[in-house]
């Protein structure tokens, strides 16, 4: 797949309209007019997404534009998403006009060219549409390759009712975190303060937060390295609550992890703040126990965070509806769809709606009341500058249990995992024709 997307170009599409006059072309090449044009003249697209609040834009989209049909189609969530798209990519045929890819993937397709770069449309105007974490993660150099949809800052999520009944105060640093869990622990052996079994995005979230940079990347020039003092400050840390079994040994998103959160038995999450609809809807048990705090900092009064999560939404090179393509973009990621995801559960990545008094004081009975969205917005605008992604994230993510993952299970220290992590990434990177460092 990777080689593929790393050095290969998209097909053509097989339908609609020519695809030069539909191009988007030079910087600017396509004005908004152009845009409403088409939209109001009509037309087809097709869009592959599994975000489940995209049903509604798509209704009132096509409400608004009554000439525009708009096939919705769910090729499966992520790693499924982006195998059917490359088969499609691969065959030069069915290739939708917008696809959704997370952000850790998006530098895969950009680089194998099956992304339109939007700045045609005049995206690389839009720098203060959105919160800097998203908007970074759509960017490879001067290119913009998606729109942010919505946006994974992250935060504390504890449960209050145990943290109030053993006495254990929020933590607001790493420190007093391993502390929390040393302490909730030895009070109730059934008790963790988190879970945690090995996740790659977990892992390369809490580096990013800590100061590592382990990936370069400049083109097909990728380095990979995790003996960085940032990796190492994580690594060191959290090696202490696995060495000392301090994290719950069940995986996330199981029918365990959902149980041990309404039960109290996972007593906190440091999760992306697209987390409460999950809560609402798969923690009923949870409700009022539990609150949101800003994420523990590496030192003490900082007011670092980054990202755990998000989608971006793309148009495709071989889309022959582009206009239409990126106008459902603006709708569904600036314009009327914003608002219909967020009331449904979805966290903005527009800075508007981050900074709304609406938005902000809102108040929610699963937390007890309390106004989350003012902290996890704040998150939102502490995301440490300066992260990358490899272009072939996907894949590496896919080996990560195999290699650093091994830390929970053996006597493999997860520092020496991240090395066998960077030295499989690496020579697949040699592999799919990259220069690897």
């Amino acid at each position: 797949m990777a080689a593929s997307l790393a050095l290969g170009a998209s097909g053509c599409g097989s339908s609609g309209s020519d695809s030069k006059s539909d191009s988007s072309g030079k910087s600017g090449a396509v004005s908004d007019a152009d845009v409403q044009a088409a939209l109001s003249a009509g037309g087809s697209i097709t869009v592959w997404a599994w975000e489940p609040t995209l049903k509604q834009v798509v209704t009132a989209f096509q409400t608004k534009y009554p000439k525009v049909k708009v096939k919705l189609v769910n090729p499966g969530t992520s790693n499924d998403a982006y195998k059917a798209l490359q088969n499609a990519i691969s065959a030069k045929s069915g290739i939708p006009d917008v696809a959704q890819i997370e952000y850790f993937a998006l530098p895969q397709f950009a680089l194998g060219k099956s992304l339109d770069d939007l700045t045609g449309f005049g995206a690389d105007k839009l720098s203060g549409t959105f919160s800097p974490g998203p908007w970074n993660s759509v960017h490879q150099g001067k290119a913009i390759y998606g729109l942010p949809m919505d946006s994974g800052p992250m935060a504390l999520f504890y449960n209050k009712d145990v943290f109030d009944k053993y006495k254990i105060n929020v933590p607001t640093t790493w420190d007093e975190y391993i502390q929390a869990a040393e302490k909730l622990h030895a009070a109730d052996p059934k008790k963790y303060l988190t879970n945690d079994v090995g996740d790659a995005g977990f892992t390369t979230s809490m580096i990013w937060q800590a100061g590592g940079r382990p990936y370069k990347v400049d083109g097909t020039n990728v380095s990979v390295n995790f003996g960085d003092a940032g990796t190492q400050k994580y690594t060191t840390a959290w090696q202490q609550l696995i060495s000392k079994k301090l994290v719950a040994p069940v995986e996330s998103w199981s029918d365990a992890w959902f149980k041990g959160m309404g039960d109290g038995s996972i007593a906190s999450l440091v999760i992306g703040a697209w987390m409460p609809a999950n809560m609402e809807t798969g923690v009923k048990a949870g409700k009022g126990k539990w609150r949101v705090a800003p994420m523990p900092q590496w030192q003490a009064g900082g007011n670092v965070t980054a990202e755990n999560g998000g989608s971006s939404l793309t148009v495709t090179a071989a889309s022959q509806q582009k206009k239409l393509a990126y106008g459902f973009l603006k709708f569904a990621n600036i314009d009327d769809g914003v608002k219909l995801r967020v009331d449904a559960g979805a966290f903005p990545a527009t800075t508007a709606t981050l900074q709304s008094p609406d938005f902000l004081n809102t108040t929610s009975d699963y937390f007890g009341g309390q106004k989350i969205n003012e902290v996890l917005a704040q998150s939102a605008k502490n995301v440490a500058p300066g992260w990358s992604y490899l272009p072939f994230q996907v894949y590496a993510n896919s080996i990560f249990n195999d290699t650093a993952g091994k830390a929970y299970i053996s006597g493999t220290t997860l520092q020496d995992g991240l090395k066998a992590w960077q030295e499989k990434s690496v020579e697949y990177g040699k592999q799919q024709g990259f220069t690897m460092k």
